[in-house]
Parts: structure tokens; C-alpha cells; sequence
């Protein structure tokens, strides 16, 4: 490991390295950072489409805010119990065995954190494409258009016929792979030069997409507020849409009566809140670098979950308050129909439609857009555009930060290449930042990261639930461990909130297994790796399983 410098007078050396610099409110906005991206102002649209009702909308919102309150409680009991570097690895490999972490990294890495890297660097040109439609990743943008016939099946035994798990007709490299790969450079140059330098950054982005979701919840329901159509959502408000497309597609699958299928169907809908909110526990990864970690970091959890969560309940709020849940599908079909005929007159061909394709319809489910259409017909477009290309920036620049911790303690442990586990002279892993830019760059421009994130939903909720398992089995394995915070009402949190992660485990297997059964398959391929691994030489050689 290099050398780093000698300990200024505001800050720490741990003895890893690293700089204990990241103070309560940093590892706060670290928590908001890294949950707020491009999602709030997207995915209502797609589970008003599957449930049909403002009342049920507003239910899975809550569901949601319950769950992720529920797993910062028991995380934040962990994260003062081992306030080191590597988070959710290193409470996995201490509950369980460091099989079980080398398989969250192994996730993490592939796709969950690199993948969702890539993801919102590109999300930040798609709405940098709504200002210059040549820099965006849309049709206008594409430089490179190479022919590539892959359609890969899955074929599940109980099931008639195969799920298409990966679709690809061709590959394509437009302008805005470019500046997202340009996007993830500067980030990851940005914080090799010191965990201050990535906060200050973190910090700034953090408070300005604040100020943007602040701007939609003033705009929905002070500006643009429409009765007529509260009322309109109010008298629709339990209205189950049994005649969906995902719930007839379920009742076909399981011959299940509508009413159960709706249940499930919903259930499924959550994923879209539940991943929006989701990357808070991301802050344990960088529990090294917090000052005075055993409060601090169940501070930053608590504090930044129920935060977020809030926000995103009344933008929920803000959007009915504007916008009918369900809108013309017919009228949007030929917007499409229309738009894809002629690219360069979208703007004309959906200005003034943003009320009558209401949540459901938005165009590209941008329905914080709409709503800033509706409040501000010649700028609002602009201005969201501009706030939801903040977010999406500080929420790339928050993980970039965080997760290379991840890698850096996996390689500690020698489960992951040697380099990675060392420091630069400002005491932040380079090399780990340095592979992790390139892998997510090379999802990036793979076309792929869309769908490897679908395939990861069920992972991601098994590894929550192993992880609180884990805060029970720790009570009884490490009585001995310092635990500064306490879940209340243990054990009934812990357990609730992994019930809740079950249930939507097997709602997905059902709803969608074209998603769950890959990102099985995904973590299975991750035991093979981790003994071939061990049995490397300088590999870590502790017996234990």
C-alpha cells in the first residue's frame, strides 16, 4: 500500500489510510445523493400503467418509503457496530462466510453498481438530448450503426414458452455514449484527488437536485394545481386495473383469478419506487472515511432515507395534483406514431398534449417534465431538463465515490485483483476508481446496462434480506461487537423488513421471470469464480466457506 500523508488537524488517519473527512452532513447527502437520480421523475408513469388507481399509486409510494425506512434502521445498526471500509460486504462475510460477500461484490461489480453507473451517466444525456436532441442518445445522436441479429431465450420448464432474457438488432455508438463515458472520466479523476474533493462535489449536486425535486412539488401543487383534475383522480382513486396488459399476461401464466394477479401485478409495480429509492446503504461503504462513525453513520441513514422519502411522497402528490393518472393511450400511440416520422418537430408535436396523456402516457414517462410543461408551457422543459441533469450528475458522481470502497475491501481480503486494495498519496483507492470507470464505460457502449439491471432486481433484494439476516445472526455470532445504535424494536424491524423483501421476491418470480431467473443465474456464476479465487496463488486462504 502507498504511503499517505500525515494527519491535518481536522481530520483523521485510519489505520487503512484513509482520511476520516466526511462529516454528518456530507455522509447525509452522500445518503440522498446516491437514492435521488433520474427515477422519481420517471417510473410513476410506468406503475400508473399497471395500477391503474391514484389510491394505489400512492399506496406502493408508501410501501416503499416504509421499507426503505425499515432497512436504513437495521443498516444503521450495522454500520455503527463496523464502521470500516467495504459496508454491505463486510456485514455479509462477517454474518455468513466470505462467500456470501465475494457475491455482493461480485453483483455489485458486474452489474449492480457499475451497471447503474452507466445507466444514469446515460440518463444524464437522454435529458441533455431534451436541450441539444444532436448530444442526447436518441435517433439524432447516432454515429455508428453496425448490424447484430442476438436474441437469446430462456426457456423456464414450467412455462409454455421462452422468456427473451437479451434482444439486440444492432449495436450503436451516438454522441451521447460519449459524453457519458466523458461524464464518468471526470467524476472518477475528480474524486482520485481526495475524498474532499468527491464530497465537496457530492455536496453541491445534492442540495441542487433538492432544490429541483422542491421545484416540481411547488410547481405541482401551488402553480399548476388543477382541481378538476384532483377531483378526477379522487373518484378513480381504488380503481383496479384488472385489464392491464401485465396483469391478462399474468392471469395467462398462472391461472390465477384477475384479482390475485392485480395483487402480484402490483407488487411487481414496486420495484420501480423501490430502485428509485434505492443505493442508500451505499453510505456504509465509505464508514472509513466518517468522522466519529459510530454515531454519525446511523445518523447519515436515518436522517437521509426519511428525507428522500418524504420529498418523493409529495412529488407523487405533486403530479396528481396536475396530471390525470390515466391518460389517452390512443392519442399517445399516434404521438409516437408522429414523433417517429418526423425526429426534429418532437417538441411541436407534444407541446400543449402534456394533460390529456396525463401519468400513464408521458411522453418517454417523463412525468416530471409534464408537469413542468403544464406549469410553464415555454420553459418549464427546459428547467426540469436542466434540474434532472443536476441529479443524475451528483447521483453518478455519489456512486462512483462510494463503491469503489467496495472493491478496495474485497481485494483487502484478496477476493478481488491485489492493486485495488491499495491507496493513492491523498488516501483514496485510484486503482479501484480507475477499474470501475472502465468497466461501467464499457457497459456504457455494451447497450446492455438497461437490461442487466432488470436482471439484478431479485439479487438486489436477496442480498437486502441476507444482509438483515445477518444483523440477527451477528446479535447472537458477535455479542462482543460495539453497537453504539440499536434497531427498535428488535427483533421485529429486522424481521419485517426481510418478510417484505421475500414477498417481493416471489411476486417477481412469478410477474417477471424474464428478470429474476437471469439475475440468479448472475449471482450462481459468482460461487465458481470466488474458489477458482481462493485457489489462486496469494489468494486468501482462510478455510472458512
Amino acid at each position: 500500500m502507498s504511503t499517505t500523508q500525515p494527519p491535518a488537524a481536522n481530520h483523521q488517519v485510519t489505520e487503512d489510510g484513509f482520511h476520516r473527512r466526511i462529516g454528518l452532513f456530507t455522509a447525509t447527502m452522500l445518503v440522498a445523493g446516491n437514492m435521488v437520480g433520474s427515477g422519481i421523475f420517471i417510473v410513476s408513469s410506468d406503475m400508473a400503467r399497471d395500477v391503474g388507481g391514484a389510491g394505489w399509486l400512492l399506496v406502493l409510494w408508501l410501501l416503499t418509503g416504509v421499507m426503505t425506512v425499515l432497512g436504513g434502521l437495521c443498516y444503521a445498526e450495522l454500520a455503527g457496530a463496523m464502521p470500516k471500509a467495504g459496508g454491505q460486504y463486510l456485514f455479509l462475510k462477517e454474518a455468513f462466510s466470505p462467500l456470501w460477500g465475494f457475491l455482493y461484490g461480485w453483483s455489485a461489480f458486474t452489474v449492480i453498481q457499475c451497471g447503474s453507473i452507466a445507466a444514469v451517466a446515460v440518463a444524464f444525456t437522454k435529458f441533455l438530448g431534451v436541450l441539444f436532441p444532436s448530444l442526447g442518445a436518441g435517433a439524432e445522436a447516432i454515429l455508428v450503426k453496425v448490424p447484430m441479429a442476438v436474441h437469446i431465450p430462456l426457456q423456464l420448464p414450467w412455462m409454455p414458452e421462452p422468456v427473451t432474457i437479451f434482444e439486440r438488432e444492432h449495436f450503436t455508438i451516438t454522441t451521447g455514449q460519449l459524453i457519458a463515458t466523458g461524464v464518468i472520466a471526470l467524476l472518477t479523476f475528480v474524486n482520485c484527488l481526495g475524498v474532499a474533493r468527491g464530497a465537496l462535489v457530492q455536496n453541491i449536486f445534492t442540495v441542487a437536485k433538492l432544490f429541483a425535486l422542491a421545484l416540481v412539488i411547488l410547481m405541482g401543487l401551488v402553480v399548476a394545481l388543477d382541481w378538476g383534475v384532483v377531483r378526477q383522480n379522487l373518484d378513480t382513486a381504488w380503481n383496479a386495473a384488472l385489464d392491464t396488459e401485465r396483469v391478462q399476461r399474468t392471469v395467462k401464466l398462472t391461472d390465477l383469478a384477475p384479482t390475485l394477479a392485480f395483487v402480484l401485478v402490483a407488487g411487481a409495480a414496486m420495484v420501480g419506487s423501490l430502485f428509485s429509492a434505492d443505493a442508500w446503504a451505499n453510505v456504509t461503504l465509505t464508514a472509513g472515511e466518517v468522522k466519529n462513525p459510530e454515531r454519525n453513520m446511523p445518523l447519515s441513514l436515518v436522517l437521509g432515507t426519511c428525507m428522500v422519502i418524504g420529498l418523493y411522497i409529495l412529488c407523487n402528490l405533486a403530479y396528481l395534483a396536475v396530471l390525470p393518472i390515466q391518460g389517452d393511450a390512443a392519442l399517445a400511440e399516434d404521438l409516437k406514431k408522429q414523433a417517429a416520422a418526423a425526429p426534429g418537430e418532437t417538441t411541436r408535436i407534444y407541446k400543449g398534449m402534456a394533460r390529456e396523456l396525463g401519468i400513464s402516457q408521458a411522453q418517454d414517462d417523463r412525468v416530471g417534465t409534464a408537469v413542468m410543461d403544464v406549469a410553464s408551457p415555454g420553459w418549464g422543459r427546459v428547467v426540469m431538463a436542466l434540474g434532472i441533469m443536476i441529479s443524475t450528475f451528483g447521483c453518478v458522481n455519489g456512486m462512483i465515490l462510494v463503491t469503489a470502497r467496495l472493491y478496495y475491501a474485497m481485494a483487502r481480503d484478496r477476493l478481488f485483483f491485489r492493486g485495488v486494495g491499495t491507496l493513492n498519496k491523498r488516501g483514496v483507492p485510484q486503482a479501484s476508481l480507475v477499474m470501475q470507470a472502465v468497466w461501467s464505460i464499457v457497459l456504457v457502449f455494451s447497450g446492455t446496462y438497461s437490461e442487466l439491471l432488470d436482471y439484478v432486481i431479485f439479487a438486489s433484494l436477496l442480498f437486502y434480506a441476507l444482509t438483515v439476516a445477518g444483523l440477527i445472526v451477528l446479535r447472537k455470532k458477535r455479542p462482543d461487537l460495539p453497537r453504539p445504535y440499536r434497531v427498535p424494536f428488535y427483533p421485529v424491524v429486522p424481521i419485517l423488513y426481510g418478510l417484505l423483501c421475500v414477498a417481493m421476491m416471489g411476486t417477481l418470480l412469478v410477474v417477471r421471470p424474464e428478470y429474476t431467473w437471469p439475475g440468479l443465474i448472475l449471482v450462481a456464476l459468482g460461487i465458481p469464480v470466488y474458489f477458482l479465487w481462493k485457489l489462486a496463488p496469494g489468494s486468501a486462504t482462510d478455510p472458512t466457506v
